[in-house]
């Protein structure tokens, strides 16, 4: 029952860059499949987990790694901040031609599509208000509401953010739709090993110029977004290894900032909690939890979770799982297996002692 009453998987991770499909079997994982992989791949996995304030596991819980969509819960803060300040009415209303300009096809497992089917009653005269944006940017993980808000908000006022939140290890947050296209915008005569090599060399800070100065085209021309250039898996490989990147303890520490309902002050929180904890829509977490929420990211060599809940009874728990370096069937079964591994955590105590046996060494 409790499998079907914690909805956590059932709205797409977030970025991810693919453009074919695994003809394989799909096997069954399971919560103990994706603890045995935690344990048995030390240089692919990091995580931070912890209940009633104890830490439970902590391995290599200061690596920085890729965040894919997981990094959206910093912009989410930064919205709910500026929109509580006066700088920005959460209820103005938006034209969906500006969300779309930033949306490309096949670049985000169909989370764009599947937000606007979902907000079709919150659609008025072809405008959604920037409350709903950032619903769609946590919900569905939309990577063109998350380009939109990155725009209207401020990528300084983002990044300053990190350090109100005395966040310390994490790698700059820039325009993600557009950093699609560096390798095109940089390289334009440039594909396969020659590209590979090109962008692998290009340093952070000109990497990041890059992406604004896309984001700029993807404003100006329509026509800039029907073309990647190559995206081949070598080349996704380079581009999500530069996606923001931070610790599993800086992201669980943030967890539990919003798990407490104290930090952020009761405006902010009134609408950290409307973004964040659209998995409270369901009966059946209503029925085992007093709040929780979460973001998760992905690309085809990267698996992310940030999660926080507190039950019924008053426990609290907080978790971040970064998983790096992955084949695409890892990734994908991972991913499967996710959902089984945060019931475990939350409402099976002897699969808890079990991940905290198994990872105290780690």
């Amino acid at each position: 029952m409790l499998k079907t009453a914690l909805i956590i998987g059932s709205i797409l991770f977030g970025i991810i860059v693919t453009f074919g499909t695994f003809n394989r079997k799909k096997e069954s994982y399971d919560k103990q499949k994706v603890l045995s992989f935690i344990k048995e791949n030390p240089d692919k996995a990091a995580i931070t987990l912890i209940k009633n304030g104890k830490t439970v596991a902590n391995c290599n819980s200061n690596r920085l790694q890729p965040l894919a969509s997981t990094v959206k819960t910093i912009i989410a803060i930064e919205y709910a901040e500026q929109a509580t300040n006066g700088t920005l009415n959460p209820d103005a209303l938006v034209p969906l031609s500006e969300l779309d300009m930033y949306y490309v096809k096949n670049t985000d497992g169909g989370a764009h599509p599947a937000w606007l089917t979902y907000a079709k009653k919150d659609i008025t005269n072809n405008k959604i208000s920037i409350r709903n944006i950032a619903k769609g940017m946590i919900l569905f993980s939309s990577n063109a509401n998350t380009e939109w808000l990155q725009h209207k908000l401020g990528l300084d006022n983002i990044n300053k953010r990190m350090v109100s939140l005395g966040i310390k290890e994490h790698s700059k947050i820039y325009y993600l739709v557009s950093s699609v296209f560096v390798g095109k915008e940089e390289f334009p005569k440039l594909t396969g090993k020659a590209l590979q090599k090109a962008l692998k060399n290009i340093p952070q800070e000109a990497y990041v110029s890059v992406t604004e100065t896309v984001h700029e085209k993807l404003l100006s021309d329509p026509s800039y977004k029907t073309d990647y250039g190559d995206l081949s898996m070598p080349i996704q490989k380079i581009w999500s290894d530069n996606l923001p990147a931070s610790t599993t303890l800086e992201y669980a520490n943030l967890m539990q900032k919003l798990n407490s309902k104290t930090y952020f002050n009761t405006d902010v929180q009134s609408l950290l909690d409307e973004t964040m904890e659209g998995m409270m829509q369901s009966p059946g977490n209503q029925a085992n939890l007093k709040h929780t929420g979460t973001k998760g990211g992905s690309t085809a060599f990267v698996l992310t979770k940030a999660f926080y809940a507190t039950d019924k009874k008053g426990n609290t728990i907080e978790l971040a799982l970064f998983l790096n370096n992955l084949t695409p069937i890892e990734a994908q079964d991972l991913g499967a297996g996710l959902n089984d591994f945060l019931i475990g955590i939350l409402f099976d105590d002897s699969f808890l002692y079990s991940v905290e046996d198994t990872l105290k060494s780690q």
